[in-house]
């Protein structure tokens, strides 16, 4: 099929590396080794940070945009030839819905797939309560939605009963990760994330609060990562002897993976992490990880077998389970004998491919049959 791709918060070409760009690439690649045809329909960002701001200039971009298509796609040769058949939105929330698609769909009869859409009511507030507006339309419209986590699947499924919903667990590419023998170094730590405010800083201050607790032993912590808060965030671990935090700023992906190769265990709270792709990349390269069972977190790190999960906000028992895996080798070696084909096997690119396709082959042959 040919598959127009569309993610309202963030491009897969925007220039600034997160998770939510990564994931969209790592879409873009399971649908094309699926067999079909895919092309990004629009650069557009429609991302509005504040619910107080004034949507109208989002709106008209869209509308523009929305206008530009459809007459590209009639210029092509209409349906049979200009068209997609598929319009594949990735992540419409209620700060980035899909303005586009919607309207688009109903015009040329296509079928409407979304990908991480997720619903909150508490969300419900100011020019957001619009927006959320938007993305159930979105939901109900669709095809299929297809949900990475349970979280958001329940979510969904209270707020459009009804709604056509699939399951497709979160997934990298491990081709780098599988390539590199893991050598970890006794006591190296490793983290690797943006530095922003909201819930990443949150992070970054339990980490630090966690680690202060564990002077007495020996490790070494790799923060991989830059951001706006670059500075706060070195200022919360000013208090470590300097040879404690190597500090290697934005790193590309092959470096990150030698990094990590040469690690011991994966550290980061995850605080209102959406599932985190950086979990299943250090896990991939033989990494158990430390994280707090929180949101997404479980759906990508198994607690007992791959890694360790404390609960939520409990400071004391995350930084007992990395003096756990740092004192006791054996454990930790357990745990990463098994995280690395959890990741390469399991929850890689293939297997997603496959899934993925087999889906969109039973929700759009369903809605073309009803439809």
């Amino acid at each position: 099929m040919k598959i127009a791709f569309y993610s309202p918060l963030k491009s897969p070409n925007h220039p600034v590396p997160s998770g939510d760009r990564l994931m969209a690439r790592l879409l873009m690649a399971a649908l094309a080794r699926a067999g079909h045809q895919v092309e990004i329909a629009s650069e557009l960002r429609a991302f509005l940070p504040d619910a107080s701001v004034d949507a109208m200039e989002v709106r008209s971009a869209a509308d523009a945009e929305r206008a530009r298509l459809s007459a590209l796609w009639r210029e092509r040769g209409g349906r049979e030839g200009g068209a997609p058949d598929v319009w594949f939105c990735y992540h419409p929330y209620y700060k980035a819905p899909d303005l586009i698609g919607p309207s688009l769909a109903r015009e040329f009869n296509l079928g409407y797939v979304t990908a991480e859409a997720s619903y909150s009511a508490r969300r419900n507030t100011g020019l957001w309560a619009k927006m959320q507006q938007d993305v159930l339309e979105t939901v109900r419209q669709a095809s299929v939605n297809i949900c990475f986590t349970q979280r958001d699947l329940d979510g969904l499924a209270a707020a459009a009963p009804g709604a056509r919903l699939a399951v497709l667990p979160p997934f990298i590419d491990p081709a780098l990760f599988r390539d590199r023998q893991p050598m970890p170094e006794p006591g190296r730590l490793i983290t690797v994330a943006m530095m922003r405010s909201g819930d990443k800083m949150d992070s970054y201050v339990m980490l630090a609060d966690a680690l202060s607790r564990l002077t007495h032993l020996p490790w070494q912590l790799s923060v991989v990562g830059d951001g706006p808060r670059a500075a706060e965030v070195r200022s919360l671990f000013s208090g470590f002897d300097k040879d404690r935090i190597l500090w290697h700023g934005e790193q590309p992906a092959a470096v990150i993976a030698d990094l990590l190769s040469r690690s011991a265990l994966y550290v980061w709270p995850g605080c209102g992490e959406a599932y985190g792709l950086a979990y299943l990349e250090a896990q991939a390269a033989g990494l158990p990880v430390v994280a707090q069972e929180i949101a997404g977190v479980p759906e990508v790190v198994v607690h007992g077998r791959t890694g360790l999960l404390t609960p939520p906000g409990d400071i004391d028992a995350y930084a007992q389970a990395i003096e756990r895996l740092l004192t006791d080798d054996g454990n930790r070696m357990a745990l990463a004998r098994a995280a690395r084909p959890f990741a390469c096997e399991h929850r890689s690119l293939g297997q997603a491919s496959a899934r993925l396709g087999t889906i969109l082959d039973e929700y759009l042959k369903r809605a073309r049959h009803d439809g």
